[in-house]
């Protein structure tokens, strides 16, 4: 079963300004549910490069168009055993994605750019895109960490 409890929902504009806001509101909102340091910082970088990713290939860099963040508070089952978590949907209309090409590039490569994906994965325990309703949907969920679920977080 996957009970979900909506705890912020942001509507921004595509302005790389608005990043800061949300970086902020995001690390209160993991500390306030109980994620470490190290899990905040992760899950807030993990939005960041993804809300950059929407704003410079979704948009074409248009500082004007509409994303909607929602954070939600779920419980999944994982390894057995029911788990809280964050769920974060971002939602865009900006054009199609292939998801063919979906990846970061080699990490071997050295030159700036293109990990932003490899980031997000590493960060979240779940990463998934779909295209819905003429939007894309970029779905990421991080798991509270065991101690703290034993610690009544």
């Amino acid at each position: 079963m996957n009970r979900s409890r909506l705890l912020l929902k942001l509507e921004l504009q595509s302005n790389p300004e608005m990043l800061r806001v949300v970086r902020h509101a995001l690390g209160q909102l993991a500390e306030t549910l109980g994620f470490s340091g190290p899990e905040c910082r992760a899950v807030v970088l993990a939005v960041d490069e993804a809300l950059t990713n929407i704003i410079r290939h979704a948009y074409d860099g248009e500082g004007e168009r509409p994303i909607q963040a929602l954070f939600s508070r779920i419980e999944v089952r994982r390894d057995g055993e029911q788990r809280k978590a964050l769920e974060i949907v971002l939602e865009d209309c900006g054009k199609r994605v292939d998801q063919a090409k979906l990846c970061g590039r080699s990490l071997e490569e050295v030159r700036p750019g293109g990990l932003g994906l490899h980031f997000i994965q590493e960060c979240m325990d779940t990463v998934e895109f779909r295209r819905a309703r003429g939007k894309n949907q970029l779905r990421l969920v991080k798991l509270l960490s065991l101690e703290k679920m034993e610690k009544g977080a």
